[in-house]
């Protein structure tokens, strides 16, 4: 396979004449489109529904090329929120299958590949538990088995988007005698997810199934991903999964790399990446932010936990996002908010897409 990266800017969630004009350029070619992975410029929260609007322009846009069946099977994720100078814009990730590459090539060598999967639908009561672990590793190892990724430590990042609990559901819920894991709108998504992200951590080998239990969610900081992203929104009752990584049967010039962020300002990762590749071109930068739970950055107070006004969230992201453009001097990169086992408590994931000079 080949993986091709686009990234567009977008002057709102249904601005798609920046992709138009990719896609009359050639640079775009609408049936190998597998993903699109965006940033749209709503809050982020429960009530953002720039995501789903953004998927819904996407899937209608797509449909005009391919068919509302293959527009479907594209994989859509949505992250909310670019504040302070965070860019919005969509990354379009295209796979096309190459003649010669159903083997492993002679030299050993790698290139980006990345694979796509969904989990089935959730149950209220299911979300932020066992279900939804356990669901989630499966949907990322058939994402890394599409993709081709043989070793675990070949897979550089897992995007996942995943469900929210809304006022209906947990009336659902109490309705049929269940219990959902949080009545509270805005904190079912940091249980969502952080399920998710153990669900990936199963899934490349950083936990077993054994170490993990309902308990651990939102509560055992110490188990956690350094690969995975989350993201929960309202727009969908399932996982959509986006594995990124290397892999001997894919071609092309874009690889990947990842470090782990240990808090919001730890340029080191990021910084060291990019010395390690000096003659290697940054196609996108994608990585996770979060207020640390502590309340300490370097044993110095920080307020974003306490502030009423801004949710914390939003806070860590224009951080992160700001540090992160800082150094690669562009803001048009993918920083999502809520980092619950996505990484050490108050740091997160942080990759790479390299393109070979």
């Amino acid at each position: 396979m080949k993986i091709d990266i686009i990234r567009v800017p977008a002057a709102s969630p249904s601005d798609t004449k920046p992709l138009k004009q990719r896609i009359e350029e050639g640079a775009i070619v609408p049936s190998q489109v597998i993903a699109v992975l965006g940033k749209t410029e709503g809050n982020g929260c429960v009530n953002d529904f720039t995501r789903g609007y953004a998927v819904d322009t996407l899937r209608g846009f797509f449909s005009g090329y391919v068919g509302a069946e293959a527009a479907g099977r594209i994989s859509y994720i949505m992250s909310g929120g670019t504040e302070g100078v965070l860019a919005p814009h969509f990354t379009v990730i295209s796979r096309s299958d190459e003649e010669g590459l159903a083997t492993a090539r002679p030299d050993g060598s790698k290139a980006l590949a990345v694979g796509v999967a969904h989990t089935r639908p959730f149950l209220p009561e299911e979300l932020g538990r066992g279900a939804q672990i356990k669901e989630v590793a499966r949907a990322v190892k058939e994402a890394m088995a599409q993709a081709r990724i043989e070793d675990p430590s070949d897979v550089h990042f897992v995007q996942i988007k995943c469900p929210l609990l809304t006022d209906a559901d947990m009336a659902d819920a109490e309705a049929r005698g269940q219990e959902v894991v949080v009545n509270d709108t805005y904190k079912s998504m940091g249980y969502s997810r952080g399920a998710s992200a153990l669900g990936a951590a199963i899934a490349v080998g950083e936990l077993s199934p054994g170490e993990v239990s309902d308990e651990d969610v939102c509560v055992s900081w110490d188990k956690f991903s350094g690969v995975a992203s989350t993201s929960a929104g309202s727009e969908l009752d399932y996982c959509e999964v986006i594995v990124f990584g290397n892999s001997a049967h894919a071609s092309g010039q874009l690889y990947m790399s990842h470090g782990v962020m240990q808090d919001a300002i730890d340029a080191k990762p990021l910084l060291e990446m990019i010395g390690a590749h000096p003659d290697a071109e940054i196609v996108q930068v994608l990585a996770k932010a979060e207020a640390s739970p502590s309340g300490l950055i370097r044993g110095r107070r920080h307020t974003m936990l306490n502030d009423s006004d801004i949710n914390h969230t939003r806070h860590a992201r224009a951080a992160v996002g700001a540090v992160l453009a800082s150094i690669v001097g562009d803001p048009m990169i993918y920083v999502s908010g809520g980092a619950e086992h996505q990484g050490p408590a108050g740091g997160g994931p942080v990759a790479v897409i390299f393109k070979r000079s």
